[in-house]
């Protein structure tokens, strides 16, 4: 199934809805800070701005992308949960990132639950696995908990450094 505009999908807490023009400035400071050393970052607001208007603009052309994270019950946005394919990583990736403040309350995994099960469930994947800087230890947990195990037989010489987790459909 090819989509070609982000849907809204809805969690006991959250809505996953398409970004929007007052979502930038959060994701411009979350890229401009030295928490987005993971996430290819520090970056330039223009350089933020290339990106998420690539994030937004993949849906009309691949038919998935990402979604804004918010609170449903007051639409404050929390972050970013996506669905990508690039040309370097050989398999569709699920990826998300919080903004400061919003870490330590389940909202990453409630929201990448939601996208893994809209990706294999929706769109028909098969294959889905998560990128992890080796350092990143709070994603890597996130992604066990997920139920996703190590592929070590994924490595890209452009990011050594990158552990791969393939993810299973959900069985609930």
């Amino acid at each position: 199934m090819a989509l070609r505009e982000a849907p809204v999908l809805k969690t006991k807490r959250l809505v996953l809805r398409p970004y929007a023009l007052k979502d930038f400035d959060a994701f411009a400071d979350y890229f401009a800070s030295d928490r987005s050393r993971f996430t290819d970052g520090p970056i330039s607001r223009q350089e933020a701005w290339d990106m998420f208007c690539a994030g937004a603009g993949r849906w009309s052309l691949t038919g998935h992308g990402a979604w804004t994270i918010t609170r449903g019950d007051d639409d404050t946005g929390l972050g970013l949960v996506s669905l990508n394919t690039a040309i370097a990583v050989p398999y569709p990736e699920l990826g998300w990132i919080l903004w400061q403040g919003f870490e330590g309350q389940g909202y990453a995994l409630e929201a990448a639950k939601a996208a893994r099960d809209f990706a294999f469930d929706t769109l028909g994947w098969t294959d889905l696995i998560s990128g992890v800087h080796e350092a990143n230890t709070r994603s890597i947990r996130l992604t066990e908990r997920m139920g996703a195990a190590q592929d070590p037989s994924i490595r890209l010489t452009t990011e050594p450094e990158t552990l791969f987790f393939r993810h299973q459909p959900s069985r609930a």
